[in-house]
């Protein structure tokens, strides 16, 4: 390492890095509640010097935008991750809001999805900040909102005009892994409808439960009109992922003695690139139009996105992923992942099962920002139980590999000497 590399990795204090992750996990933040975690974090930015943007991204709802400013004349790099959490599971056996360390693991509700992960970027900038080396270009870390919802926190933080030349997300899928490839996802809703009666008299009612099984038992059977990925065997995958039925659109639950006349699904499919959400919208239809004409009584229709009265509801389309592995931003992590440890990453690329899912880099690509996927492990709860963690030797390594990537982000001028090298290795001759 040269001196810069090790003034800033000598800034990465383990203890530092779980506390913070600690006091994330003892502040609930379900999607559309995050405010409480901007302001904390508003607080910590401005404390240590950062330019602050406490973005409103709908009213009362606030995400966090640090900027630790360069010099001026280099490129910039974002360190991205979400403040949402997901909801909590019902095998839960610790309290969730009370962060324990047990051995190399971090125990909390939220850590695993991905204040882990948050805390490992901002603890790469608080490195650099603390090493008193002075980058050349901005080092932004955004604490965004409502990844888990599709995105909105990234998608505002685009539509405000921000932009980097490259881009980091650190979500929990191993640090031996940059991952440059995912799925897509759409949330749609599927309505049936029926004519409700009180059950002494049924003969002129349609029970829109009933018919939504029909529907539910046909969307097994979908088959998708797609170009195979090799690296995603697996996908497209389509999920009903919830059903609610009753009594008008506040779907009242009790007052069994009626025939319901609406029943709502959502679903989620999660596709490839190549295809649109017209051709799976249409792929769908030729499953249940036949259903339709065999049955007059069903009655169904197709709602994307969702209807806004469901709390939380994914808004927009997470399109699929597909980074080139050559790219510059994959190749300073890929060097600086080999610095800190000596090895190159196991995988670059699509990793299975991480790229059967999508997040924020979509919206970061899709405004023309390189990047990648790059953040600690977690465990999943096993054994009967729900409880996640984080690796706190990975946070360390994420939080070391992040804060050299951030050193490492070369000026345009570098970027045409390397091409320019290449392209001689390739052909013996110069560029024309």
């Amino acid at each position: 390492m040269d001196l810069n590399q090790t003034k800033v990795i000598d800034q990465v204090d383990e203890k530092a890095i779980v506390d913070l992750a600690s006091e994330l996990i003892k502040i609930p933040s379900f999607k559309l509640e995050e405010t409480p975690v901007a302001t904390f974090l508003d607080e910590f930015f401005r404390d240590r010097g950062y330019k602050v943007d406490l973005q409103e991204v709908e009213p009362g709802r606030f995400q966090t935008i640090a900027t630790l400013e360069g010099t001026g004349g280099g490129p910039s790099l974002m360190l991205n991750g979400h403040t949402d959490i997901n909801s909590l599971t019902r095998r839960w056996r610790r309290d969730p809001w009370v962060p324990v360390v047990e051995g190399d693991r971090l125990y909390g509700h939220g850590v695993q999805n991905m204040k882990g992960g948050l805390a490992s970027v901002i603890m790469a900038a608080e490195a650099v900040r603390r090493s008193g080396v002075r980058l050349k270009g901005d080092l932004v870390v955004a604490c965004v909102v409502g990844e888990t919802q599709g995105g909105e926190g990234t998608h505002f933080l685009m539509d405000s005009g921000l932009r980097t030349d490259m881009a980091v997300v650190a979500e929990p899928f191993g640090v031996g892994n940059l991952v440059t490839v995912h799925s897509g996802i759409v949330h749609m809703a599927i309505h049936t409808y029926g004519v409700t009666g009180h059950i002494r008299q049924p003969e002129s009612t349609v029970n829109a439960v009933v018919k939504m099984t029909g529907v539910i038992d046909a969307l097994q059977r979908v088959e998708f009109a797609y170009l195979p990925r090799q690296d995603m065997p697996d996908l497209p995958k389509l999920n009903v992922g919830s059903v609610i039925g009753g009594l008008g659109w506040d779907y009242i639950l009790v007052e069994p003695p009626y025939i319901p006349d609406v029943c709502t699904i959502i679903v989620d499919v999660h596709f490839v690139p190549g295809q649109t959400v017209e051709g799976i919208v249409a792929d769908i239809r030729r499953v249940l139009d036949p259903l339709q004409a065999e049955d007059p009584g069903l009655s169904y229709q197709i709602e994307i996105p969702p209807p806004e009265s469901f709390k939380g509801r994914r808004r927009l389309v997470m399109d699929p992923l597909d980074v080139p592995t050559d790219a510059e931003i994959v190749q300073a992590v890929t060097r600086s992942h080999r610095e800190v440890t000596g090895e190159p990453p196991k995988a670059i690329g699509a990793v299975l099962p991480f790229s059967y899912t999508a997040n924020d880099t979509c919206h970061l690509w899709n405004a023309g920002i390189p990047c990648l996927l790059y953040g600690p492990a977690v465990v999943r709860g096993g054994d009967g139980e729900d409880d996640s963690c984080v690796i706190i030797s990975e946070m360390v390594q994420c939080t070391k590999v992040l804060a050299l990537t951030a050193l490492d982000v070369p000026t345009d001028a570098e970027i045409v000497q390397a091409v320019t090298r290449s392209h001689r290795e390739v052909t013996g001759e110069p560029p024309k």
